[in-house]
């Protein structure tokens, strides 16, 4: 195919995944929202169960009806995310499949400004995902994916897109591929990391208020323990620090070298690099040293996203420097 055809298809696919992650996350949301309606008849049963005496031939059988209503809810939230996560699987390809016919359209690796990196960075997003949803079971961080990927995708369509074409001078290096490969995994990594942390905070507030004697929805009972997201946040972080360390601290001023004849020259986003850098390297240093985990260490993963993002999309679009080539 000609270049102008796999152009073409790369602006189908694209879009089309975007769509297809919404429904995803439409399918994700219904399972949430299916699991706080368990929660209510949840209670019901609880206080039936308390009743006084004389009330309890009615009891039972109002108990026998809301265990067959909960365990039906409960059918179709497993139901709702299943077909979430097929669809991820079918927009990853989609999405996959853009990305590269980008490339082919380019006739160059598709991350020269930042439409591709954007498309590229969100597929890597949903390939950590992916890669760790059966190992960590965490399915649970579906809707949370699929709401930032299709927002991302959406965003790069109508706003950030780019023909096809050529790199300019500077970019023409091999350095390219592995400085911005590394980082665009490394900050899917991030990105789960930062969605799993979030969730640990909103799981702990749940768990505090059962021991309080409150209840909790049936979504969030279907989250891991928080201990357990604490550790899932740590290991997806840990996976990505060191990409990030190569990639752009060590792969980045090579390829400034190559470029523009100096390793290192505070340039915008390499200082808001280092300072990403800096961030995930304090959150491993006090886990590993001061102990810090749970809620300590869950703020300072987020603060690490932000700035993340922050370095992506604010230094690109707001700040000027030598990486300004790579704007819209």
């Amino acid at each position: 195919m000609s270049p102008e055809t796999y152009a073409q298809v790369s602006n189908l696919l694209v879009p089309t995944a975007t769509v297809i992650y919404a429904l995803a996350m439409v399918s994700h949301a219904l399972e949430w929202a299916m699991g706080r309606a368990a929660v209510a008849k949840a209670v019901v049963k609880e206080e039936v169960l308390v009743a006084s005496d004389g009330e309890r031939v009615n009891a039972g059988a109002a108990s026998e009806d809301v265990d067959d209503s909960t365990a039906g809810r409960t059918e179709r939230m497993e139901a709702a995310s299943r077909v979430g996560l097929l669809l991820t699987w079918l927009a990853f390809v989609l999405h996959l499949g853009g990305v590269v016919t980008r490339g082919l359209a380019a006739d160059r690796v598709p991350w020269g400004n930042m439409y591709e990196f954007t498309i590229t960075a969100s597929l890597a997003v949903t390939a950590v995902y992916l890669l760790f949803v059966h190992r960590y079971r965490l399915q649970w961080l579906g809707l949370g994916v699929t709401l930032v990927v299709a927002a991302v995708l959406g965003l790069a369509t109508l706003a950030l897109y780019t023909p096809a074409g050529p790199l300019v001078p500077a970019l023409h290096s091999y350095w390219l591929v592995i400085h911005v490969s590394a980082a665009a995994i490394s900050g899917g990594a991030f990105t789960v990391g930062g969605l799993v942390s979030v969730l640990y905070l909103i799981k702990t507030r749940a768990e505090k208020r059962v021991l309080a004697g409150g209840t909790m929805s049936a979504s969030l009972r279907r989250l891991p323990s928080a201990e357990a997201m604490d550790g899932t946040a740590y290991k997806v972080l840990a996976f990505a620090f060191p990409l990030w360390t190569f990639g752009v601290l060590v792969a980045g001023p090579i390829w400034a070298e190559y470029a523009w004849g100096r390793y290192w020259g505070w340039d915008p986003k390499e200082v808001w690099s280092l300072v990403t850098w800096v961030v995930y390297a304090a959150y491993l240093h006090a886990r590993a040293t001061a102990g810090w985990r749970g809620r300590r260490a869950a703020v300072i993963a987020i603060v690490g996203w932000v700035v993340f993002v922050f370095n992506f999309v604010g230094v690109n679009l707001l700040v000027s420097g030598l990486h300004s080539y790579a704007g819209v």
